[in-house]
């Protein structure tokens, strides 16, 4: 019959399991000279990576933020809102895209304002290609890791927001290191319920000790100790 694959001969269980393959990393570019942009275009489409080009930093701010793994490459000098200017917007509103500066004039003080705000690179022109790629690499590879840690922390979020607010005054109470009978003293609530209000604060922020409770309380934004403490 040929090489056709019988269905009933695939394990069951497989069919389907594949692993969704990861997205394609997108570079954006940022540069009002047309033939800057075509160049930089093909270089990164040779890498095997997104190219996006904007010829000015509003266009690009009007494009919707895409949680996949993405860097800036950005002119200095641009019309309306410049370089800087806009890297000072992405601080606040996307801080996973890191930025390579790249320009045609050797403007040490706007390098230096630039790197201290946190530009990953600056580069100028004519560009060294090998230069850039390998900047654009680290940029990307800085990108994943804060998108993977931005959504482990939503993550955190979502879980001790699944808390009740008696969870919440337990949990805050714990992590101090007070023992049950201490927690129920300062909740005005039995022992017992403490210990019951304990597991599920276990069970649900997926703690598999006091000590991992710890350390998840400290990563949460601002920390939850001395909040919720009240009696309800």
């Amino acid at each position: 019959m040929g090489d056709t694959v019988n269905s009933a001969c695939i394990p069951r269980g497989e069919v389907g399991t594949l692993p969704k393959p990861s997205p394609v990393p997108i570079v954006f570019i940022v540069d009002d000279d047309v033939s800057v942009r075509e160049s930089l275009e093909l270089l990164v489409r040779n890498e095997n990576w997104k190219p996006e080009t904007f010829g000015s930093a509003q266009e690009f701010l009007d494009r919707p933020k895409t949680p996949v793994p993405s860097c800036l490459v950005l002119d200095l000098s641009l019309p309306g809102l410049n370089g800087l200017e806009l890297q000072n917007r992405l601080a606040v509103e996307r801080f996973d895209v890191p930025i390579i500066f790249i320009t045609g004039y050797g403007d040490i003080p706007k390098t230096v304002q630039a790197m201290k705000a946190g530009a990953l690179e600056f580069l100028t022109k004519p560009l060294d290609n090998d230069a850039l790629v390998s900047a654009i690499g680290k940029a990307l590879e800085r990108s994943r890791l804060a998108l993977a840690q931005e959504a482990e922390m939503q993550a955190l979020r979502s879980r001790y927001a699944s808390l009740t607010a008696r969870e919440q005054q337990v949990m805050a109470l714990v992590v101090t290191g007070l023992l049950n009978k201490q927690v129920g003293g300062e909740l005005g609530i039995s022992e017992i319920t403490v210990k019951a209000h304990r597991a599920q604060v276990m069970q649900k922020m997926r703690a598999d000790s006091l000590a991992t409770l710890v350390k998840i309380a400290a990563r949460l934004p601002s920390g939850i100790n001395g909040k919720n403490q009240s009696a309800t």
